[in-house]
């Protein structure tokens, strides 16, 4: 019981880890847009269905809030990347149909 509680613990750290990596490595390449590009990403994932993937870079995006004083979060801009990707996603689905 406590070996799997142990593998629970470092699965959660290894995923909190790649996300925080992510976030930092979002705000060093992107400067102030990088939360644009977290949303962007998890818009991407959203719309071809990967949820675990949204979720990564929705907590990306959080992360990218929290560490960044530069970081853009327009409501109205993260609004329509979404619907850019959501769009852009379901005419990739369509044209695999």
């Amino acid at each position: 019981m406590l070996g799997a509680l142990r593998r629970w613990i470092e699965a959660r750290r290894r995923i909190r880890r790649r996300w925080q990596a992510d976030a930092h490595r979002l705000v060093q390449r992107e400067k102030a847009s990088a939360y644009y590009e977290a949303q962007r990403l998890a818009a991407q994932a959203r719309a071809s269905g990967q949820a675990e993937e949204f979720f990564h870079w929705a907590k990306v995006a959080a992360e990218v809030a929290r560490i960044s004083p530069h970081a853009q979060m327009d409501i109205e801009v993260v609004q329509a990347i979404v619907d850019h990707e959501m769009r852009r996603g379901r005419v990739s689905r369509s044209d695999d149909d």
